[in-house]
């Protein structure tokens, strides 16, 4: 049955492209730097479709920004999501019937797209788009070219722009200030200390105010969101977020983090944990939605997230909830296996994940117009409508052109209706971090020091004073990219089962999400262990391992040749 909806689901948006205009036509002309043509016209503003293979929320029509940067740039685009689908799943669907929207993003998937033929060769056409040119080096570049030399899509994410001002972390273990505050803020610094905290304080208060029952630890596992249980062995053992292997900086190998001493002490734990009623039952079986749904009650008392994946939806609902008030917002502990070792859950920098992007499909009308939307959108006036919305209206501007928001303005950034409205950060379309363009502020709001601080609940603000800090990231610490190489996980992600490589990384893939459960759940963690490690070996690890090994020394050589 859920194949079944899922099938329909897929055929239905397909025709919901289609109808977006899929490249729309040849008639009239419109902004957009002047280029005519192309995606459907709409009272002399062209409109583009776009597809990415990522949940996500649609804006509502009029929407009062988009409007604005459509006055700007004489151009609009309708964005649409994944719905009820694997990436792979939607994605495929698209290939086989052949058409495809102006813009897409494939997730996971988009390796499958460039197979297919589906993607424009961006590079062709980008001198007349100095800023997309210029966007990434040609460094960084050169690691997204295709092997015919090509690029086909545009890294979206993690492009700094001067300095970087993160003050927002990705990937840690996280916990509520009223656990911390119940236990006067103590240093946490282990896995077993953080653990050891939990089951404390589930002891103590079984419940929330109202009587609801908490649940001490969640595990999101959903598709490939399972990262969520299973890498966090590579941060315990004090390396950065490479995502798929460790590279051991002293030999420049590659090494295995899933068969670890460490991953075997953190499976155990967890397996520890579920028998004494501290895991979630629902971990193995509860939906990305649901699992929102879950934190956004304020019953869960700690999980392994990527902030990017949880805390946007939830602090705002919290907050909307009033459940701010009563402690239950997250804050990151960088812990590790041991004591002594330093931890390396955050790193800072120009991250770009070469493993997909943005792109435009060879179904896009117009080329020009589509690449000049994007060269529009990266300009300094919308760049910032984008990422702060409209002077006077979603922040202010201070005697030294410093912005910021009122309460005000702050309530309406988390409501949903108003941000269905009024807000349009056109989110999976290139933009920078770091710095504002203007040279003085932050390119989004909370990156921007005193309105970041400033926005916190009064839970949040109590708990970075106790531990003397005055953001998330300060909470885990700094750490520099480690190399030239980083991260690993931007070849892994477009793996295909074309090489050896690629097929025992799909194997494995499937034999950590049908075993991994089971060695939590096991009432005989040994023998579950044990089996797990037996049907991971036939997924033949070494010939990924290998791969791994041959682009760690590719991508060493080509910072060779750029030193």
């Amino acid at each position: 049955m859920r194949k079944a909806m899922a099938a329909l689901l897929a055929v239905l948006m397909v025709l919901s492209l289609a109808a977006c205009g899929g490249g729309g036509n040849d008639s009239g002309s419109g902004g957009g730097g002047g280029s005519s043509g192309g995606g459907s016209q709409e009272g002399g503003v062209k409109e583009f479709s776009a597809f990415f293979a990522v949940p996500g929320a649609e804006i509502n029509n009029g929407n009062e920004v988009q409007e604005m940067i459509a006055e700007i740039t004489g151009t609009k685009c309708k964005e649409t999501w994944l719905t009820g689908q694997a990436a792979a799943e939607a994605i495929g669907t698209l290939i086989a019937g052949g058409e495809y929207p102006d813009f897409i993003d494939g997730s996971d998937a988009t390796q499958q797209l460039y197979d297919a033929g589906a993607l424009i060769p961006i590079d062709e056409y980008w001198d007349d788009y100095p800023r997309i040119k210029s966007f990434w080096s040609e460094q960084q570049w050169d690691m997204v070219r295709r092997d015919d030399g090509h690029v086909y899509w545009i890294p979206q994410f993690g492009r700094v722009n001067e300095v970087s001002t993160n003050t927002i972390p990705d990937e840690a273990f996280w916990i509520q200030t009223r656990v911390l505050k119940w236990a006067n803020y103590p240093k946490i610094e282990t896995m077993d200390e953080y653990f050891d905290l939990i089951e404390r304080y589930q002891a103590a208060n079984p419940t929330m105010e109202d009587g609801t029952p908490n649940i001490p630890y969640t595990i999101l596992c959903d598709d490939w969101r399972y990262f969520c249980l299973e890498n966090a062995p590579q941060f315990l053992d004090g390396y950065p977020n490479d995502g798929s292997v460790i590279v051991d900086t002293d030999t420049m190998q590659i090494v295995d983090y899933n068969t670890t001493p460490t991953a075997k002490r953190y499976f155990a734990k967890l397996n520890e944990e579920f028998q004494k009623g501290i895991v979630d039952p629902e971990s193995f079986t509860q939906t990305y939605d649901e699992y929102i749904a879950k934190l956004s009650t304020g019953r869960v008392l700690g999980m392994v997230d990527q902030y990017w994946d949880f805390g946007y939806n939830v602090t705002d609902a919290l907050k909307q909830a009033g459940l701010n008030k009563q402690g239950c917002d997250y804050v990151p502990l960088g812990v590790t296996i041991d004591k002594g070792i330093h931890n390396r859950w955050y790193t800072d920098g120009s991250i770009m994940n070469s493993a997909n992007g943005l792109g435009i499909t060879v179904s896009c009308k117009d080329i020009p117009g589509a690449l000049q939307f994007i060269e529009d959108l990266l300009s300094p006036e919308v760049a910032t409508l984008r990422s702060w919305g409209v002077k006077d209206v979603d922040y202010m501007v201070d005697e030294n052109g410093l912005f910021y928001k009122t309460d005000e303005q702050r309530a309406n950034t988390a409501d949903t209706a108003y941000k269905a409205n009024h807000v349009c950060n056109y989110s999976y379309f290139p933009n920078y971090v770091g710095m504002n363009q203007d040279g003085i502020n932050a390119a989004k709001p909370d990156c921007q020091p005193g309105e970041f601080y400033d926005s916190l609940s009064d839970d949040v603000k109590e708990c970075f004073t106790a531990y003397g800090v005055q953001t998330h990231v300060q909470m885990l610490g700094l750490n520099e990219i480690p190399g030239p190489w980083f991260p690993m996980y931007s070849h892994s992600n477009n793996m295909t089962t074309a090489t050896p490589g690629g097929s025992a990384w799909a194997r494995m893939g499937e034999i950590k999400h049908e075993y991994l459960p089971k060695v939590v759940l096991s009432s005989d963690f040994e023998a579950a262990w044990d089996e797990y490690l037996k049907a991971y070996a036939s997924a033949k690890p070494e010939d990924f391992l290998s791969e791994m090994q041959t682009e760690l020394d590719n991508r060493l050589a080509l910072a060779a040749k750029y030193e």
